[in-house]
């Protein structure tokens, strides 16, 4: 599974057209490819009036209405003439909250359905996937080894695709995920293209990291991007252009991998050429839910959806993501959702590695299935079981008798047979965790949830406030399952044992 257009402007490198002449097909491009020029100030400002015209031409185009419609390029008119059987479905649209943005576009019932139905059957023709492009499994799990993934090879060739204007075959589809300029189903993009200022919503949340983690693996994967040219030649011949990273931006890619990310379908028990998938009438068009069992599904030679529960016609047809926490969602997909059982914060905790038994207690966590670093999983409304799941492992490394390194490992409830203060040391020690995390949030819950309700608050920021309240009411539910240990000690005037080699929580 897994946000700008998909991007990639249309210029050649060498031979520059005027701005009126470009094709409509570029619209929707927000970053223009800088063309080859011996003057950087007439390079920049042609480019500026590239641009002007370009999104006066959007305008002009979305003030024409049906144009595109009666033309036969519209993405329905598409699938019908190519093949799309009849289907339960139709496109339907709300509006954005931005109004300088096209609507949102969605997947609705076009009649009653009732669980079980197919709602729609794509045919194995009008599916993107690496079999389509290079025609060879083998090339495909070639590139996708190691170096490569899929996401980035399906960018790659969208992005030239899409420099074919409306030669290409998928022109159709290309233009849709244009309009839907990568915004998930709340109108909001992923926070890989978020700006600075609003990366800051996610402040004191462990999702900011892992924005920069994946914008280091995207820049990876950029780097990589001439190795599918080299290696795929013969399907890249048919675009009279330069190679990957001369004839696109890093920008450009981040753009157009991130939109791929935001619709791609994970297919099951199919070759690897297939598994990853762009549907025509997929996400985003599609919108997602946790709680949703209907899944995009391999049938033959198409690609079909059965709905999981009964539609009314005109209901927005929903499908399941998978099993993903809150923070994977937001940043695949631009959405968070509030009823998503999947959720969950991670704890790392590691042996103190200046602790001089410290390979003892390595081994031992080894022989019980534990790491020297270990991640906990902590699932909303489980966080009990969670601190229970912690609770040894910290014990471990406060212990110095050999003789107890096991025993603590393998005893069972909640409190620690071997030692009163060492289990008030622990317990503090996570008490003192799970506040430091609370205190690294710049706002309240209270305030978050005061966001959360306020339809009139810019997505980016109420999206961003879903998320880290959610994470906030887990951390304080942990932070209780801690307090409610404590109360079950059967001393309390024990104090915590001195900890000078204290496992180490992240």
């Amino acid at each position: 599974m897994a946000s700008c257009c998909i991007c990639g402007p249309g210029f050649p490198s060498v031979v520059l057209s005027p701005p009126r002449l470009l094709p409509r097909a570029l619209n929707s491009f927000l970053p223009v490819l800088s063309p080859r020029c011996h003057c950087c100030h007439q390079r920049k400002c042609w480019l500026a009036c590239a641009a002007d015209t370009l999104l006066a031409g959007e305008r002009r185009e979305e003030e024409r209405g049906g144009d595109r419609a009666a033309d036969g390029r519209d993405l329905k008119s598409w699938l019908i003439r190519e093949g799309l059987p009849p289907c339960k479905v139709v496109l339907r649209e709300r509006p954005s909250h931005d109004v300088k943005h096209r609507p949102i576009r969605y997947v609705a019932a076009s009649e009653d359905l009732q669980a079980g139905d197919v709602a729609f059957s794509v045919p194995k023709s009008l599916v993107v996937t690496l079999e389509r492009i290079l025609g060879d499994e083998t090339v495909a799990e070639l590139l996708t080894t190691n170096k490569l993934s899929e996401l980035a090879c399906l960018a790659l060739y969208l992005m030239y695709e899409k420099k074919q204007g409306k030669k290409s075959f998928w022109y159709p589809f290309i233009r849709e995920l244009d309009r839907q300029r990568g915004r998930g189903q709340l109108a909001v993009e992923s926070p890989l293209l978020w700006s600075e200022d609003e990366l800051a919503y996610l402040d004191g949340s462990t999702t900011r990291a892992e924005v920069r983690g994946r914008e280091e693996g995207i820049w990876r994967e950029y780097n990589e991007l001439d190795t599918v040219w080299f290696m795929a030649g013969s399907l890249f011949k048919q675009y009279p252009f330069d190679i990957p990273t001369e004839a696109f931006s890093f920008e450009i890619f981040k753009q157009a991998f991130v939109a791929v990310q935001s619709c791609v379908v994970h297919l099951q028990n199919v070759s690897l050429a297939r598994r990853f998938a762009l549907v025509p009438l997929g996400p985003p068009l599609l919108p997602y839910k946790s709680n949703c069992k209907a899944m995009l599904k391999a049938v033959e030679d198409s690609v079909e959806l059965v709905v999981d529960r009964p539609y009314k016609a005109g209901d927005a047809i929903v499908v399941w993501c998978g099993p993903q926490p809150n923070s994977r969602l937001l940043l695949n997909y631009g959405f968070v959702d509030e009823d998503n059982p999947y959720d969950r914060l991670v704890i790392e905790a590691s042996l103190n590695t200046e602790d001089p038994q410290y390979q003892e207690k390595r081994i031992v966590a080894q022989r019980n299935g534990k790491l020297a670093v270990q991640v906990f999983h902590v699932y909303v409304g489980r966080e009990k079981e969670a601190i229970s799941d912690i609770l040894p492992y910290l014990r471990l490394g406060y212990v110095s008798d050999p003789s107890e390194m096991t025993s603590v490992l393998s005893s069972q409830g909640p409190i620690c047979p071997v030692s009163p203060c060492i289990e008030r040391a622990v317990l503090n020690q996570l008490i003192g965790y799970f506040e430091y995390r609370l205190a690294c949030y710049p706002s309240t819950l209270s305030e978050d949830e005061s966001m959360v309700v306020d339809q009139q608050l810019e997505p980016k920021r109420r999206v961003a406030a879903q998320l880290v309240s959610l994470e906030k009411k887990m951390l304080n539910a942990c932070l209780q399952a801690t307090i409610e240990i404590i109360k079950q000690l059967p001393d309390h005037t024990v104090p915590p044992c001195p900890a000078p080699f204290a496992p180490i929580l992240k």
